[in-house]
């Protein structure tokens, strides 16, 4: 689930035209051996402070300024230092805001205000978007400055560019991103910390809340795809072009970083197989419903017993008795099987104002601790990436009535190796879709898409057959 956040304007700053800067550029960046014991890049502010400067003033940019200024003492308490939002970078100034400024805090819109401002430390980035935002980015770490994002499409399009900026700079410079991948779950920190004499076997999750509140809608409520996105639209889950939601790009981007955290492997996206949620009907969910389970947009990656990992985001059955089945609404949850920690689950709120802020607010502490994290994105490893994988597969097929069908459906499945395990077809109500279902055995996720196209073909198929992955090897109940 995306937000609407107030985006930063004016006075553009000047593209950024690669992540590597000059040699003359790197020596500037490059700090003494005595100043790299600081917490924090180069500043001119006071020891005993930590400066930032945001840029977005909307949702989150907003949460960010009430929690500093709500726990301010027990902030100067945890850190020994003082926290301050010296300036705000907005695209119109003029435009009210939902937050008080704090005293001495200054509304610019220019992004040189904040970059060029070498009393700031800190960064904060909440603007969204991929072009504007690098710039700030780059250009915040390019000059001493420690940067916190919530910035997944970013991140996903733009890592290994940054981890090499990051590589060229001393390490007092930092980059966090806690809020970027699931809001108010602190996933990150766990992948850099939790994890680290472990060894990961499968992450799997709802990391989306808007196509999960339109989902729970659809099983829970009876609502059609078209009502359920309705409400998601009316309640701000889902954004006037929905389409990085509901075909689960946003879900996407975030499985990437998770899969750099967990396996130390750069993917590029477009290699993740990705399919959303607007091919689902009301008949996939009576259909879950008869086999004891309901439907959940996942993200998924696994090792293999070769070592080699794959990854995709799809609609997926998950059985009533699965912890992820009970994640309802726009709720998040990961869960990460591990050979020594077994099964983690981790469970809350993927966005919203505060669940956001409140990750940044985690990393800006962080900072002001002095605590450094000298690869922010774990260290990287020659791990293959296989954009295939096995599973059991819910297959439904829409018809026209005539004799033969299961028998061609059988014949294309032999011819493809395709194992059928069960067939199910409801009673056809009045103007109730004719469609029967079937469940495979486990089977390779190409082999499935060769039968999808060799059943398309026939003459009594309806429009394009649907099909995904069962989660979970262990599915009958």
């Amino acid at each position: 689930m995306r937000l609407q956040i107030a985006y930063i304007a004016a006075a553009a700053l000047g593209r950024v035209s690669s992540f590597t800067p000059s040699t003359a550029a790197r020596q500037t960046m490059l700090r003494s051996a005595s100043s790299s014991t600081s917490s924090l890049g180069m500043s001119s502010s006071s020891e005993d402070t930590i400066t930032l400067g945001i840029f977005g003033g909307g949702t989150v940019g907003g949460g960010i300024v009430e929690i500093l200024s709500n726990k301010a003492d027990y902030f100067k308490q945890l850190t020994g230092k003082s926290i301050e939002v010296k300036k705000v970078c907005v695209r119109d100034a003029s435009k009210p805001r939902d937050f008080t400024l704090p005293e001495g805090c200054s509304i610019v819109t220019s992004y040189d205000d904040i970059l060029n401002d070498d009393s700031i430390d800190v960064a904060v980035e909440v603007m969204g978007g991929t072009t504007d935002a690098k710039d700030v980015v780059v250009g915040a770490l390019s000059n001493g400055k420690s940067v916190v994002t919530a910035n997944k499409a970013l991140i996903a399009k733009d890592l290994p560019e940054i981890e090499t900026l990051l590589s060229t700079l001393d390490s007092a410079t930092q980059f966090r991103y806690e809020a970027a991948v699931c809001g108010g779950i602190p996933i990150i920190r766990s992948m850099q910390s939790d994890f680290v004499g472990d060894n990961i076997q499968l992450m799997c999750g709802i990391i989306n809340g808007c196509t999960n509140f339109m989902l729970t809608a659809m099983d829970r409520d009876k609502k059609s795809y078209d009502e359920a996105l309705s409400e998601a639209s009316e309640l701000g889950y889902a954004e006037a072009d929905p389409t990085l939601d509901v075909g689960g790009f946003d879900a996407r981007s975030k499985l990437k970083i998770l899969m750099r955290l967990a396996y130390g492997m750069n993917v590029e996206e477009d290699e993740i197989s990705c399919r959303g949620i607007t091919e689902l009907t009301k008949i996939d969910f009576e259909y879950a419903k008869m086999l004891g389970g309901t439907i959940k947009l996942l993200g998924v990656a696994e090792k293999n017993d070769a070592g080699e990992v794959s990854a995709y985001v799809a609609p997926c059955y998950v059985t009533n008795e699965d912890a992820l089945s009970s994640v309802n609404g726009a709720t998040n949850a990961i869960e990460v099987l591990s050979d020594n920690l077994v099964s983690s689950i981790y469970i809350g709120q993927g966005a919203g104002r505060y669940p956001t802020a409140n990750s940044c607010i985690n990393d800006i502490v962080a900072l002001a601790k002095g605590d450094q994290t000298p690869l922010p994105f774990n260290p990287s490893s020659d791990t293959k990436f296989v954009n295939n994988y096995e599973s059991v597969f819910y297959l439904r097929l829409s018809y026209r009535d005539q004799v033969g069908i299961t028998r061609q459906v059988g014949e294309v499945c032999e011819k493809h190796g395709v194992s059928i395990h069960s067939l199910l077809q409801n009673p056809v109500a009045k103007n109730q879709e004719s469609a029967f279902a079937i469940m495979t055995d486990k089977v390779d996720y190409a082999a499935i898409l060769k039968v999808m196209a060799d059943i398309e073909a026939l003459s009594w198929c309806k429009g394009k057959p649907f099909y995904m992955p069962v989660l979970r090897d262990d599915w009958q109940v």
